[in-house]
């Protein structure tokens, strides 16, 4: 998060400040206010400290049961770590607030709708005059078309100023979109498909080569070595906060099993919880990740009962926060399905806590055989330390690079 701070969040916040009824509340957004404008001459202050300042006011609102307010500081934690761009930020609150309008975006947005509605006029006029007979259908489908191929327009080099779209080419990006979801792993697959397209010579020169794939696939191989390197560097740091595991988690989702399609955007699915990483499965279900410390956990994971070894009661905690976070979702379903599309009717989740290292006196087979016995009593929850999560990891990778 880089911590934006400017007079727009501090208006929003002002204004914020006058929805809250909760006095703890209020002064909470008083001392955000006054972190920002602390600083020096006219500059406002943000960093580290206004996020951690604004997730406090968050979790204070929610302890109030002030849940308007928690929404509107979520929108100020999201300016500030950029997530909400700034004309958007200042129109929103301008209708809270009834202030004037920005004619100046507004004439802008009413002249791009122009265009647009001038050139639909054109395209539908020619593709009537080519095609006489044509039905209302057609019509809206040519349309709808051109609309998929606008995705990829070029400039021409030899015309500057001027722009063309190519019909047929969001068929093209389709029908290579999958060929490279099924066959080969890239990380920003959207611009990759972009990049050929609109390259009408990478594009025929990867459509000859059948062995192309492998360069994609030697990227993401070096990608994913990377990223278990940063894990492993921070799950072996006595010092590592869950944040840090997070961190080096985020974006990551190959780690935890190849039946994990993506990382949903939303973190905060029901009102008071938020989730540390919200991974959806294949079949469009989620299952929630909840993070402990790794090697900085405070107690040990085991503990001698009756000859056998359990789970201590950090372990258990752990797992009643991730039932209570299924319980939530549960209760919600229909809100979350709606409107976030996200389904939650078959949700499930996975603890990671602790490290073997952690106890040096208990064997580490002795440690993973009595969380696999703890799990195959449980229903929706699964716990794993982190050592056995990278383990899996390293096994779907194979080899390293260069082994």
């Amino acid at each position: 998060m880089t911590g934006r701070a400017d007079w727009a969040l501090e208006l929003q916040l002002k204004i914020v400040q006058q929805e809250a009824a909760d006095e703890g509340v209020r002064a909470a957004i008083a001392s955000v206010i006054a972190h920002m404008t602390g600083g020096r001459g006219r500059n406002r202050r943000g960093g580290q400290e206004l996020v951690r300042l604004l997730q406090m006011v968050r979790s204070r609102a929610a302890g109030a049961n002030e849940w308007q307010v928690v929404r509107l500081v979520q929108d100020s934690i999201d300016f500030a770590a950029g997530r909400i761009l700034k004309p958007d930020f200042e129109e929103r609150y301008r209708l809270f607030q009834d202030g004037a309008r920005n004619e100046h975006l507004q004439k802008l947005t009413a002249g791009v709708l122009s265009i647009n509605f001038r050139y639909v006029c054109e395209v539908s006029r020619e593709f009537l005059d080519a095609n006489p007979g044509a039905g209302v259908e057609e019509l809206i489908a040519y349309i709808a078309q051109l609309s998929e191929d606008a995705k990829f327009l070029d400039a021409p080099s030899d015309r500057p100023g001027r722009y063309r779209i190519l019909r047929g080419r969001a068929e093209t990006a389709v029908w290579l979109e999958r060929v490279l979801q099924e066959r080969v792993d890239v990380e920003d697959l959207a611009e990759a498909v972009r990049r050929i397209v609109t390259s009408p010579d990478a594009l025929a020169l990867l459509a000859a080569d059948t062995d192309g794939q492998m360069v994609f696939r030697a990227a993401e191989l070096q990608r994913r070595f990377a990223g278990l390197s940063l894990l492993r560097k921070a799950v072996e740091d006595p010092g590592a906060s869950e944040l840090d595991l997070q961190r080096a988690l985020d974006g990551q989702h190959w780690i935890f099993g190849g039946r994990f399609v993506g990382q949903a955007a939303q973190r905060r699915l029901v009102p008071g919880d938020e989730i540390d990483i919200p991974l959806v499965r294949g079949d469009g279900a989620l299952q929630i990740v909840e993070l402990k410390r790794a090697m900085g956990l405070d107690h040990s994971l085991v503990k001698k009962h009756r000859n056998a070894w359990v789970p201590t009661a950090q372990v258990h905690d752990a797992v009643g926060q991730a039932v209570n976070y299924l319980v939530g979702l549960d209760e919600n379903r229909q809100r979350v399905r709606d409107e976030l599309g996200i389904e939650t009717r078959r949700a499930s989740a996975l603890v990671l806590i602790g490290h073997p290292a952690l106890q040096p006196q208990v064997p580490e087979e002795e440690i993973n055989e009595a969380l696999r016995i703890f799990n195959t009593h449980l229903n929706r929850v699964e716990v794993l330390t982190y050592k056995e999560l990278i383990e899996h990891a390293e096994r779907s990778l194979g080899s390293a690079p260069g082994e």
